[in-house]
């Protein structure tokens, strides 16, 4: 009896099922309950800028290239002979050289993220091609992402990488650039007729024209 009491027992009407909230409401429900004390911050307002570099040496070349040379690459002029560095901080992200070999020899290059000052020590790896026929010797290495030769760096003697190569050879340098708000920094070496106000090039070496081993491809711009 007791189950048939169970049975007829009048149930209570259900209504609609209830819809879940949309996104957009949800979104402004917990907009509702964020509480925004001020403006949201801002990252910064440094000048970044990312370029590749291209050089030919015009003679055969054994060198270190400084962070002081890669941030001399790009100057402007204050005076005739003055100029100061666009940029405060560089990263190399990556270098690579071809190098054309000479018929019946052997032609090799290397590349070698070597630098051993505190700050801005390399990964000390040996980067090097041998090229015997027509095909050019070529190297294209980036410095590991965990040695300190790979972060940004500001101008300094310390070196970023060393390079050996023949004469006729093609550089490409693969550089990440940031500015600051502080004192600029002197190029190292006097500019040659410079005009005020004008943006130059100098080579990887940070040389002037009738020096230097690494002459870029617009030489109009070149000082």
């Amino acid at each position: 009896m007791q189950r048939a009491m169970n049975q007829t027992r009048r149930r209570r009407p259900q209504g609609p099922a209830r819809k879940p909230p949309r996104q957009g409401q949800m979104a402004m429900r917990r907009l509702d309950q964020q509480v925004i004390p001020h403006p949201p911050q801002i990252g910064g307002y440094q000048v970044n800028h990312a370029t590749l570099l291209r050089f030919q040496t015009n003679a055969v070349v054994d060198t270190f290239i400084t962070f002081q040379n890669l941030l001399d690459t790009l100057l402007m002029a204050t005076s005739a002979v003055a100029g100061f560095d666009l940029f405060r901080l560089v990263k190399i992200r990556k270098v690579e050289i071809w190098a054309v070999p000479v018929i019946g020899n052997a032609t090799s290059i290397t590349l070698q993220y070597n630098g051993v000052t505190a700050g801005a020590v390399g990964d000390q790896q040996l980067h090097t091609d041998t090229s015997m026929g027509i095909q050019p010797a070529h190297v294209s290495a980036r410095p590991s992402p965990r040695c300190l030769a790979a972060d940004f760096q500001p101008s300094s003697s310390a070196a970023a990488f060393s390079l050996t190569c023949p004469a006729g050879s093609v550089v490409d340098v693969s550089l990440s650039f940031r500015g600051a708000f502080a004192t600029p920094v002197a190029v190292q070496n006097a500019l040659v007729a410079a005009s005020v106000g004008g943006v130059y090039l100098r080579g990887l070496d940070g040389l002037a024209k009738a020096t230097s081993e690494f002459v870029p491809p617009d030489t109009d711009y070149w000082i």
